[in-house]
């Protein structure tokens, strides 16, 4: 029987670590009602979205039957966003980082440039560094809520890919120090997270654990291809064998970043000129664009990308996406925003296959927020 819910809460990605930390004994609000525990570990898998394991069930019997609930990876539903929300427990409104790339400026007076965080990279996912230009705690202001974890005495660890360790996104988004246990395959990360927590311990302990493969493999061969279900097997496999071994008094909750959707319908932004009329820029995703104007020229933009995008994407303003909250409901970075905003529908890719090469040839995307990008599952046990 399918236990994973038809319909998501009101809750969001923001609300886990919250409830966690509140768990742990640090005084915090606990939007999830998470039970005290005086340990804790939260499993990430990128891109294993809540409506991907209900299609898909046959192939993730555990995570479909004991997933508790299914929350909202926020918007937009990519990686370096929702980490963020994740760590910082806010939307990206308040935090900064409002898509896989956006236009910043700096304090140089030097025009603003595209930023990537996910890469933390200049210009495109393969740019020069900008660790230099853009120091992650300037472009992240809000204290993660790791770092109030172990402020507070408690302990910790991170199990993840060795080279995550000191890059810009995590020095932006989790922020405080710890044990580092370096794992790739979900055998190191299953004995990472057992050695954390093998021995009792006076101290309370928290880790957090995060494994890529199945976003990359859907990007790749796109979600519910062979390869794809093969690594969600995996996945599963791993969330039985680590509830069955890890101590029971230590509290488990495994979650995602998004969903995935595959490419059906590719525009070419880079062979349509009136998308590219007055405008400067284009950053953001596949799914999700943000679109810089010509000074002067934002409500032209607007009307063309509408002409052409018509039942293709949604196509809105700056001002009509704060004044929508769809970023959440804070105004402190509407600037890094694109004068001009389109969300993809269906299984449309906004693609710009001679500046985004990689990108634009990649079978699976998400950042939108149609179910199959936004609803996530939680799975506390």
């Amino acid at each position: 029987m399918i236990a994973i819910p038809t319909s998501p809460s009101e809750n969001s990605l923001a609300d886990v670590m919250p409830s966690i930390a509140a768990a742990l004994g640090t005084g915090f609000r606990s939007p999830l009602e998470i039970a005290p525990t005086s340990d804790a570990v939260l499993v990430l898998i990128d891109g294993l979205g809540a409506e991907l394991i209900r299609q898909h069930a046959e192939a993730a019997p555990t995570l479909a039957a004991t997933t508790n609930r299914m929350i909202s990876a926020g918007f937009p539903a990519t990686t370096a966003t929702s980490l963020t929300s994740l760590a910082v427990g806010a939307p990206c409104s308040k935090h900064g980082i409002v898509g896989y790339s956006f236009r910043m400026s700096d304090d140089s007076g030097a025009p603003p440039t595209s930023f990537n965080p996910l890469r933390w990279t200049l210009e495109s996912s393969s740019g020069p560094s900008a660790l230099d230009r853009f120091p992650p705690r300037q472009v992240q202001q809000q204290p993660s809520l790791l770092e109030l974890l172990a402020a507070d005495g408690v302990d910790v660890t991170y199990v993840m890919r060795e080279d995550f360790r000191d890059s810009g996104l995590t020095r932006a988004a989790f922020r405080a120090g710890g044990d580092y246990l370096p794992a790739n395959s979900l055998d190191e990360i299953r004995q990472g997270i057992l050695d954390t927590f093998s021995q009792p311990s006076r101290a309370r302990r928290f880790a957090y654990a995060y494994f890529g493969d199945l976003d990359l493999i859907g990007h790749i061969h796109g979600p519910g291809s062979s390869q794809w279900l093969q690594s969600l097997r995996e996945v599963d496999k791993f969330v039985t064998d680590l509830a069955t071994d890890l101590p029971r008094d230590c509290k488990l909750l495994l979650t995602a970043d998004h969903g995935m959707v595959a490419a059906e319908t590719v525009i070419d932004i880079d062979a349509t000129p009136a998308l590219l009329t007055d405008v400067e820029a284009v950053a953001g995703e596949a799914r999700v664009r943000h679109v810089y104007a010509r000074h002067g020229a934002a409500r032209d933009v607007l009307h063309s990308w509408r002409a052409q995008l018509t039942d293709l994407a949604r196509v809105i303003s700056r001002e009509q996406a704060l004044d929508e909250q769809l970023f959440g409901p804070d105004r402190d970075h509407a600037d890094r925003l694109g004068d001009v905003i389109a969300i993809a529908t269906g299984g449309v890719i906004l693609a710009r296959p001679q500046l985004e090469k990689m990108e634009s040839s990649l079978l699976g995307h998400h950042g939108a927020n149609t179910a199959a990008e936004q609803h996530i599952p939680l799975l506390v046990r």
